[in-house]
């Protein structure tokens, strides 16, 4: 394992010289006597991670030493060893970037856990970097797949509106893909160094969905042991996704509407007033005009919302670009299971294009990353699809109405439940899924009690 390179830089050799020695075991060690000599050697050794420096030098003290670190584009961690008389001067160090101050003399103890906490943070703060560098490439513009004219819209639309505060309203079907939008919006605005926090509006109950949303203080109901923060407070100086926000109750509406007015809200049983930096995106599959007229969403938070629409297409709507969507996911589940497949042959693509899609892009990605799966080919085959494609194409040369894969699936949800006597819990386990999904899953098919 490489070691790490450390700077020590002190006027007094003696100093310098039993540091570099004590040190000399664990990491690669260089000596400056003053911050000249510093200076160059950071310009000469890309490698030094770490200045470990005396506070008080002649000619270059230890806060213009800092100011020359940190206009170097590495970033290099500085430690500094002061006197009680310049503890001061150290701690304004720390304001300016400096990672913390050891006092003279120095306890090699807590020199050592000062070392390895500050490379630790380092090495914790660079993969955070690297992280969030690759979330922004994986939420580029190029993530929505498509070369159709409504695809074209929707990132014209992006372009022009990622750059702003503005409140987005994403529309469309179950699977067209809202989520996306709400990321590749997030990841290509100011606030995309930010959080980006989502919240489902329909699986929660209404006491639980208000205090996710804002917060609870100590006591404010049975079981509130403790203050905890909401999604709006750990969504400041980012994003907030609000997904089926179309299910949102009248009382957090309110709530809601006032945040988007003045930006300020109260947690739940507390009386502070509390104000973030939050841009507001949300995203429903139902009509919101139509609830309006029902008075079950309020008209006046509907145009708060609606400031920018995108409307999302359903995939049967856009069926050029399936081509596009079917080899950008195949590449990509190919990769994550590790299978070698060249692409689809021109039979499957066929049945794939043909097939009406109920459930959108999510569907299509589930049907993709299952024939990558179960493929022994280097390519994706007709007899790699999953059988409710071939079931529907057979139906089709019988003269027969196609059954589609929602279809299945309701029959499927019926029979477990029916076979469980409606004990959905047992229904949950028979089908293999969980029972929060089984309860969606209902209510998606308008299953009543």
């Amino acid at each position: 394992m490489k070691k790490t390179s450390i700077l020590i830089v002190d006027d007094e050799k003696a100093v310098r010289e039993n540091l570099a020695r004590y040190l000399s075991g664990d990491y690669v060690t260089y000596t400056a006597a003053n911050g000249d000599d510093a200076v160059r050697l950071l310009s000469d050794n890309d490698d030094i991670e770490v200045v470990l420096s005396d506070m008080k030098m002649p000619k270059m003290d230890g806060i213009e030493l800092l100011e020359k670190i940190r206009s170097d584009t590495r970033e290099i961690i500085t430690i500094f060893v002061t006197g009680f008389s310049t503890i001061e001067s150290a701690v304004d160090a720390m304001r300016k970037g400096a990672y913390d101050y050891l006092t003279k003399p120095i306890d090699l103890n807590k020199l050592e856990v000062t070392l390895k906490n500050a490379i630790e943070h380092k090495k914790l703060r660079s993969e955070n970097i690297l992280l969030r560098q690759q979330i922004k490439e994986k939420f580029d513009s190029s993530t929505l797949v498509g070369k159709s004219k409504k695809v074209k819209e929707i990132l014209d639309v992006i372009q022009r509106v990622a750059s702003t505060k503005a409140t987005i309203l994403v529309l469309g079907e179950s699977g067209t893909g809202k989520e996306l939008v709400a990321n590749v919006v997030h990841y290509n605005s100011a606030a995309a160094d930010g959080p980006f926090i989502k919240v489902n509006c329909s699986v929660l109950a209404e006491g639980v969905l208000e205090s996710e949303l804002f917060g609870h203080e100590k006591g404010s109901f049975t079981g509130a042991l403790y203050m905890k923060k909401g999604r709006f407070e750990l969504a400041d100086g980012g994003t907030l996704f609000l997904d089926e926000i179309g299910d949102l109750p009248p009382s957090i509406q309110i709530k809601l509407l006032r945040f988007l007015q003045e930006s300020e809200f109260e947690r739940v049983g507390g009386t502070k007033t509390l104000k973030v930096d939050v841009r507001i995106i949300s995203a429903t599959n139902k009509n919101l005009e139509e609830l309006v007229r029902q008075e079950k969403f309020r008209e006046d938070l509907f145009y708060r919302l609606k400031v920018v629409s995108i409307d999302v297409p359903p995939l049967r709507e856009r069926k050029e670009d399936i081509p596009l969507i079917v080899n950008f996911h195949l590449n990509r589940f190919a990769e994550i299971h590790n299978k070698r497949i060249k692409g689809i042959s021109p039979n499957a693509m066929k049945m794939i294009k043909s097939y009406n899609w109920p459930g959108n892009i999510r569907e299509l990605m589930n049907c993709i990353e299952s024939a990558v799966v179960m493929t022994l080919d280097e390519e994706i085959t007709v007899k790699s699809l999953p059988p409710f494609l071939s079931m529907k194409s057979s139906k089709q040369a019988s003269g027969h109405m196609p059954e589609n894969l929602f279809e299945i699936e309701k029959k499927a949800i019926m029979d477990a439940l029916n076979k469980a006597g409606g004990n959905k819990t047992e229904a949950a386990k028979v089908l293999k899924i969980g029972l929060r999904t089984l309860y969606r899953k209902l209510k998606l098919y308008g299953f009543n009690e």
